[in-house]
């Protein structure tokens, strides 16, 4: 089983580049999506149901902003469309299937851009980590991919030292993910790879793509009980759809 997790970075700019195309000719099982800036009434969501993916959406209330989606080829057993935490919600941020042997999850943390989304940023990763520690008491078999916005290390930032400052490398930031992975989750990237110059997201700015001057900020955690069927986990920085790249993962069950 193959899936992938993908920042679109809004999902119709995304398919006019192409992303359709690539979505067939890659053809993952689960795709997450986060920021597709877009509700399901503005997608042609019939070409993905073309494709043979059940597709569920999770919009922000704020048009054009935010916003996740699985497009899954295997029939879920539930969906569970936000936390049911009305400040988490609000934004569409978390959006989750459920299979007979694992859940998946597609995140979009907040980033931290000014003072005041970076008090929301802190308060969500709060929230969240409450929220995921209490829904693996039922739910233990679990994936979250997506956007989180921060980089774990040094080793996951073109220049650990010039934005030890900046949000998505701040010490507390870096603490929080470490804390979360240490909760119970492995990050699956860094178990089949500890490369540098690995990135899932780079700036419009600069040329900073075609320079590789990158951050790696997409995720997927996998539940230390799947870890035995856990094949490959992988980034794929050759797909060029928005300003990040899909990150994936493989299982045999």
């Amino acid at each position: 089983m193959k899936i992938i997790s993908y920042n679109v970075n809004g999902i119709r700019a995304a398919m006019k580049k192409g992303f359709v195309n690539w979505l067939e000719s890659y053809n993952p099982d689960i795709i997450c999506l986060q920021e597709i800036k877009a509700t399901k009434e503005q997608i042609q969501t019939e070409v993905f149901d073309s494709l043979g993916y059940k597709n569920f959406w999770f919009s922000a209330k704020k048009k054009g902003y935010s916003g996740v989606a699985i497009l899954t080829k295997k029939n879920p057993n539930n969906v569970v469309y936000g936390t049911g935490i009305s400040s988490m919600d609000d934004e569409g941020r978390n959006i989750r299937v459920d299979f007979d042997q694992f859940s998946i999850m597609s995140l979009y943390l907040p980033s931290g851009t000014n003072i005041q989304r970076l008090e929301y940023k802190f308060n969500y990763m709060r929230e969240f980590q409450n929220y995921i520690n209490e829904l693996g008491i039922s739910y233990p078999n679990l994936v979250i991919s997506g956007d989180y916005n921060i980089c774990h290390k040094p080793i996951d930032i073109h220049d650990p030292v010039r934005n030890k400052n900046v949000s998505g490398f701040l010490p507390e930031e870096r603490k929080w993910l470490d804390n979360f992975i240490n909760s119970g989750f492995e990050d699956s990237f860094r178990l089949f790879n500890q490369g540098a110059h690995n990135y899932s997201w780079w700036s419009y700015r600069a040329n900073a793509r075609s320079n590789n001057k990158g951050w790696r900020i997409d995720y997927n955690l996998v539940s230390k009980s799947l870890l035995c069927k856990l094949k490959d986990s992988f980034i794929l920085p050759g797909a060029f759809h928005s300003d990040h790249c899909p990150v994936g993962i493989q299982f045999k069950f």
